[in-house]
């Protein structure tokens, strides 16, 4: 069973946004799509966030998959609900802080539906940095209350804030080794301060290693490298270039100045038929157990 939810969102450039300004946002429409197994409920329920290429069809074979072994899943349009089809190749129209604002948004819709018990988070790319970043309690604190779990597919984990505190709720973070889109070494390094993460790597797996397609090369994507952005106590946010030189990047003129300067464009997708079976087994396990 499907059914269309509506709901009041707003739009946070950047996480500096959310902890300095957030209330002071406009709301707008957006939108998701909820389906329910066969059976009765109460469900257990994951909130599930695309990336930078919106919806793609391996993400709809484990939305599937959950839903055939009665996990209830909450699709969100992050992309469609503000009139946006694709940002790979500028990363700016649609950002990880307003997807985060949809998916805290639409959680609290979850949380009155008593059809629906524990409410997990996931996400693949650009979804799976929100899948982590939903965990950091500075931005619980504001947007809502936490998830139940969180299962992160391939994420930009290039965030690192000063004050480290987290949910201690389950996460599950499935990575490729060989991926040059949103390298695994800035999953590592996050990794110690995160209380309740396993990371489980692909060898050679790349990005969208759970898919079927083809080896291939985008050369208009914007990747990451090996710099990340530091996040202060006040809400800050800054990078370092050359000479130890610290830049600010809260806003939009100043990540776009970013992006010229540092002209990382280009990765690959493939999908792997032995590490895609393994993640959509091992996701569906992980869901259940701290979903139902």
């Amino acid at each position: 069973m499907q059914e269309r939810l509506d709901f009041n969102s707003r739009s946070p450039f950047e996480i500096h946004h959310i902890l300095t300004s957030f209330d002071s946002l406009d709301l707008h429409p957006a939108h998701a799509d909820l389906y329910f197994p066969e059976g009765e409920g109460p469900f257990g329920c994951v909130v599930a966030i695309h990336g930078s290429r919106g919806w793609q069809p391996h993400h709809e074979d484990h939305i599937r998959y959950w839903l055939s072994s009665g996990i209830a899943v909450c699709k969100v349009h992050s992309f469609s609900s503000r009139s946006v089809d694709s940002i790979v190749e500028d990363q700016l129209s649609v950002t990880h802080a307003m997807m985060l604002a949809d998916a805290f948004a639409v959680k609290s819709l979850l949380d009155m539906d008593n059809r629906i018990d524990r409410i997990g988070i996931t996400g693949w790319s650009l979804g799976g940095t929100v899948a982590i970043y939903s965990g950091w309690s500075p931005v619980i604190d504001v947007l809502g209350t936490p998830f139940a779990a969180h299962l992160p597919f391939y994420p930009a984990a290039h965030l690192r804030p000063d004050i480290k505190k987290w949910s201690n709720a389950p996460m599950l973070i499935l990575h490729g080794t060989a991926d040059d889109w949103t390298p695994i070494s800035l999953v590592e390094s996050l990794l110690p301060q995160l209380p309740n993460a396993i990371l489980h790597s692909y060898s050679e797996g790349h990005h969208a290693f759970d898919s079927e397609q083809e080896k291939t090369w985008l050369p208009k994507v914007i990747r990451l490298g090996k710099r990340t952005v530091r996040i202060e106590e006040n809400g800050h946010m800054s990078g370092i270039w050359k000479f130890g030189i610290r830049f600010p990047l809260n806003e939009l003129s100043q990540r776009r100045l970013v992006f010229r300067i540092l002209r990382n464009r280009g990765a690959h997708v493939e999908g792997d038929s032995e590490a895609r079976e393994d993640a959509l087994q091992r996701g569906l396990t992980f869901l259940l157990s701290h979903l139902n």
